[in-house]
This record gives C-alpha cells, structure tokens and sequence, in this order.
C-alpha cells in the first residue's frame, strides 16, 4: 500500500469517526459544555460558523502553522460542509511557541475577521501553510493574501498590531491549556474532548 493509499483511508476513517460523533451526540443533545468545567462556552468573539442554536457545536483549537492542522483542515471543512445547520464549528487560536509564523498568522486571521473575511483568511492560510510557514518573515505573505480578498490594508496593517487581537489570542491559548489542549488539533465534541 503506498502512502496515497494510507492518507486516504486516515481521512475517510477520521472523517467517518466525526461524522459518527456528531450523530451520535445529536441522539443524546445534552447541555453545551457541561462536562467540561474547564472549557469556557461559545462567546460572541468567537468565531464559528453554522447554527448558533444546535445542540451540537465542536470546537478546534488549532494552530496555522502545525501540519497536523493543516492536514485535518480539508476534513474540519468537510465535515462543516456535511452537517450544514444541524451543528456548529468553532474554531479558536492555539499558537504553540515553537511555530515562530503561527502568532502573525492568527492576527492576520483576526484582522481579516474585523473586516468580515475570518474564515476566507483561514482557508487561505491553512491552503498555503508550506509557502509562509517556512519563511523568515512571514508578515509579507499575509499581507498579500489580505490583498487577493481585497481588504482595506491600512486597516489591516494596523489591526496586526493590535493589542486587543493579541490578548484575544493570548486567551484563547490560556483557555485550551485550561481545558487540557496539550497539542494541536484539539477537538472538542459538546465540551468533550475527543481522543
């Protein structure tokens, strides 16, 4: 079997494993984030994408510049794709300290969000992890995929530099740790982590 083969089947079994999940939490909703103390529940600076009132939300704490987020991204969107409105992805910032990119990755994100473009940006970063990820300064990159979605770049540049942005990230970290996230992804399944 060559190695095609065995990504192919690790994604259609991971892919059949959420799927599974989410089907399974949807027969037995129970109250959002009750079993996990720790993890705080969905706030309006979160961003999500699907129906807010499901029953059945999953949360991502990842990081831009982990391959392994980036390899599990085509199936996070797939999934999202797959159950439409009957759940909702969340997806929150993890930057681990050893990814020199992942921090101005996660603020161009943030600052492409404060113009309504979060999850085009997100797509975008995750698409081209092996472009800016392995640059000394991966500032410039960003800003050019800022530029194909047409965002106002004054705006953007300052908004990098945001201290709300980075303490906003800075929390999100603190609140994955809280919650157990010990490595990216961590998936989150109506606040139960998924092994």
């Amino acid at each position: 079997m060559n190695k095609t083969s065995v990504w192919i089947f690790t994604i259609l079994g991971v892919l059949f494993a959420g799927v599974l999940a989410i089907w399974l939490a949807s027969l037995a909703p129970k109250e959002e984030f009750s079993n996990v103390e720790t993890l705080s529940a969905i706030q309006s600076e979160d961003w999500s994408k699907g129906n807010v009132d499901t029953k059945i939300t999953l949360v991502e704490y990842a990081d831009f510049q982990c391959p392994a987020c980036a390899a599990y991204y085509p199936l996070v969107r797939q999934v999202g794709d797959s159950v439409g409105d009957r759940a909702r992805i969340v997806y929150r910032h993890f930057p681990l300290p050893q990814h020199k990119n992942a921090e101005i990755a996660a603020l161009s994100a943030e600052a492409a969000g404060a113009q309504g473009k979060f999850w085009e940006m997100h797509n975008l970063i995750f698409e081209n992890q092996k472009s800016w990820s392995i640059a000394w300064n991966a500032e410039p990159l960003m800003k050019e995929y800022a530029q194909s979605l047409q965002l106002d770049m004054d705006r953007f540049a300052d908004d990098l530099d945001s201290s709300e942005f980075k303490k906003k990230i800075k929390n999100q970290y603190q609140e994955g740790l809280n919650a157990g996230v010990n490595s990216t992804p961590s998936f989150f399944l109506n606040g139960v982590k998924l092994q």
